[in-house]
């Protein structure tokens, strides 16, 4: 999860964004491939609308990134739902609201049977494609919700969590984050029995969010591919959630897998120069958003992007436009090779590019892509196959660790 306040100042507990544009066109080839893929988004924050009792995720929306009548039509095959809180909420509160979070999510699936399936393998993945069935898996975003207890992260396991991040905007008792001042110099010895752990329990290590130490302590102690959920590239976005090429190089030499961050402040360079030069315009957006919403804090979940983009469009702000995720895109392939890329929107999450409102829009990078002459197979990589292929060798490890 990209938290708003951390780019912005603006403390939401997510961001739902309202369509405001119909998607692009694309070509009939593009449709014809984003419908026969498997296409996977490893990070979406819609997590925290399923608590609201009365969301319904089978419905249309007109707010928010993500609802299954909108992931058919964008051709979405399956999603990590994130688990996250604060990374400042510790102990048994944060593990108590992590499960309450997994539970929304086991429970969305067990009331719609007829439109989706919780996978914890490539295998069930397939099926649900097969059966014409949304996929539905699982991401802990921060691994100060396990409380330090390996009992804890292997009951998340053997809930259906698939992958955990290792940290979040703060640093865990056990290892550093990207965005906090060090504590210990990357993992600790604890740390790495956490990554141990993991492997064990077939968990995909997720290295977005941490230091870029801790980083290379992950690749150093892993027995099975890792991969970074949600983030973008370096060289073309400075902001140290992003991986270096160095980074992104050595992560495809362990068989993982950068699956590329829709937020316009990991996308723009441009942006995130702005931001820090002018710090009136983060105050204007507080100020219009205790302006539109005062203490209705269902408000304040929708106004800080909204706010946000009418600033982009009225110049007010630096434009992103969509195509930045293409960008992004190619240049890990040229880094990493086509084998390591993949898809981490960061949807309900983060503020989205223009032109890429919502899930809809996905095949507009479908389309993209063809037209810069990549193959129907290697798009097919990017768009969930190369995840998959992580999924199962993680889950091969996991079966060789327990003999």
């Amino acid at each position: 999860m990209t938290r708003i306040s951390a780019h912005i100042s603006v403390c939401l507990l997510g961001v739902l964004m309202t369509a405001t544009s119909q998607a692009q066109s694309v070509s009939d080839q593009a449709k014809k491939l984003q419908s026969s893929s498997i296409v996977i988004d490893t990070h979406d924050d819609t997590t925290q609308r399923l608590l609201n009792p009365s969301f319904d995720l089978t419905a249309r929306h007109s707010d928010g990134n993500i609802d299954i009548p909108r992931m058919r039509d964008g051709g979405l095959s399956a999603i990590f739902f994130s688990i996250w809180i604060p990374g400042k909420t510790l102990g048994p509160d944060a593990v108590k609201q992590a499960l309450v979070q997994i539970d929304a999510v086991r429970e969305t699936v067990r009331k719609h049977p007829d439109q989706m399936i919780l996978a914890t393998s490539a295998d069930d993945v397939r099926a649900a494609k097969q059966q014409n069935k949304i996929a539905a898996l699982m991401g802990v975003e921060g691994g100060h919700m396990m409380g330090n207890d390996l009992a804890v992260l292997r009951t998340f396991a053997a809930l259906g969590v698939r992958y955990m991040t290792l940290t979040h905007m703060e640093n865990t008792e056990w290892a550093d984050s990207s965005t906090a001042k060090p504590e210990h110099n990357g993992l600790t010895d604890f740390g790495k029995n956490v990554i141990r752990e993991m492997n064990r329990l077939g968990v995909i290590v997720d290295i977005s969010h941490v230091s870029d130490k801790t980083f290379y302590d992950v690749l150093a102690t892993s027995k099975a591919p890792v991969f970074a959920s949600h983030s973008s590239c370096r060289a073309l976005c400075n902001a140290a959630r992003n991986m270096t090429d160095d980074m992104i190089r050595d992560l495809a030499k362990n068989g993982g897998v950068i699956q590329i961050n829709y937020h316009v402040g990991f996308l723009s360079q441009e942006f995130r120069d702005y931001e820090a030069a002018h710090p009136e315009a983060r105050k204007e957006i507080e100020d219009e958003v205790a302006k539109r919403c005062g203490d209705d804090e269902g408000c304040r979940l929708t106004a800080g992007d909204h706010i946000v983009r009418e600033m982009m469009e009225a110049g007010k702000l630096p434009k992103v436009d969509w195509t930045k995720i293409v960008e992004h895109i190619d240049h890990a392939v040229k880094i990493a090779g086509v084998d390591h890329v993949g898809l981490g929107s960061d949807f309900d999450g983060a503020i989205m590019p223009i032109g890429m409102d919502d899930v809809t829009h996905l095949p507009q990078i479908t389309d993209a892509l063809l037209k810069k002459g990549y193959s129907e197979s290697d798009i097919r990589k990017i768009l969930g196959e190369n995840t998959l292929r992580v999924l199962t060798e993680v889950q091969h490890v996991s079966h060789s660790l327990n003999p």
